[in-house]
């Protein structure tokens, strides 16, 4: 059973007849005789009671009528909505920690005004998970910070953050990797852009980092150079979350190594009107324009 033969049913019965049913259909009477009968014998059981040339709806045929309503009426209704440009639908968003703590709250609950047929779930992570969740398909899309392979992702722009170096409050001015020689770094794993960026500045002045320790979370790095364990490059607007901010000194950085382009990734090929929908809303949280439809 299919729903070109329930629609072909369907006719027949709203019809009155096998005639009218294929001029409806745009088919020859024979083709629509064969289709009733094949759907007949698929199920066992007789859709109609013929008398002569006369068709009358069966018992079973009046049981079958009411399913078939209502799967050709689904099966519109997916069509529309696959076709449909309005946002709907489950959509999972990851993010980086800071992201999700800072910049998503306030576009989050305008997206959620503005879209209440998206289900919308965030997830938080680390990069290199959440590359490899919406590659997966677990994700539909995620807020990473650059540097993304272009092959597998489409992307756009969303925030650019201004990086820069923290330190214990009684730190001395930091120009340069010589003034922080005998100090532990600490950041998050390998693949970390800002981690990245740190040992970038680094090895422009030919040197290396004494001890990297690796955290999982943003606020343990902060708590931890506050309390004068070590140094870290992290964005600035993170600084304004921090309770003992007090505690900590600013500083810094070359401007080849002092901003992160913060963008949203996808699939390549799975661009969707929720997507389209997010990055409108997440770009006009940065006042910039709504985002215009890439090709894959």
């Amino acid at each position: 059973m299919d729903l070109a033969d329930l629609r072909i049913f369907r006719s027949v019965v709203e019809e009155g007849g096998i005639t009218r049913a294929a001029e409806k259909l745009h088919r020859v009477q024979s083709n629509v005789t064969t289709r009733v009968r094949q759907l007949e014998e698929d199920l066992g059981v007789a859709l109609f009671i013929r008398e002569g040339k006369k068709l009358h709806l069966s018992p079973t045929g009046q049981v079958l009528l009411g399913y078939a309503d209502r799967l050709l009426d689904l099966a519109q209704e997916a069509r529309d909505v696959l076709h449909d440009s309005a946002p709907r639908g489950p959509l999972k968003l990851g993010a980086m920690e800071s992201a999700a703590a800072v910049r998503l709250p306030a576009p989050l609950a305008e997206f959620h005004h503005r879209y209440p047929q998206v289900k919308l779930d965030l997830l938080s992570g680390h990069i290199r998970e959440l590359c490899d969740d919406v590659l997966a398909g677990t994700l539909d899309a995620a807020l990473v910070a650059e540097p993304v392979s272009d092959e597998a992702f489409e992307k756009a722009m969303i925030y650019d953050e201004e990086l820069v170096m923290i330190a214990g409050v009684d730190q001395p001015p930091i120009r340069s990797p010589r003034d922080v020689k005998s100090q532990t770094v600490l950041a998050f794993e390998h693949g970390c852009p800002y981690r990245l960026r740190m040992q970038q500045w680094y090895a422009r002045a030919g040197a290396v980092p004494t001890r990297i320790i690796e955290m999982t979370s943003w606020y343990a790095i902060l708590g931890c150079v506050a309390a004068r364990m070590g140094i870290a490059v992290m964005p600035r607007m993170l600084l304004s979350t921090f309770p003992d901010s007090k505690y900590l000194s600013t500083h810094p950085l070359p401007a080849e190594v002092n901003h992160a382009p913060t963008i949203l990734i996808w699939r390549k090929g799975a661009r969707s009107p929720k997507i389209d929908a997010l990055v409108e809303v997440l770009r006009g949280d940065t006042g910039k324009k709504p985002a215009k439809r890439r090709k894959a």
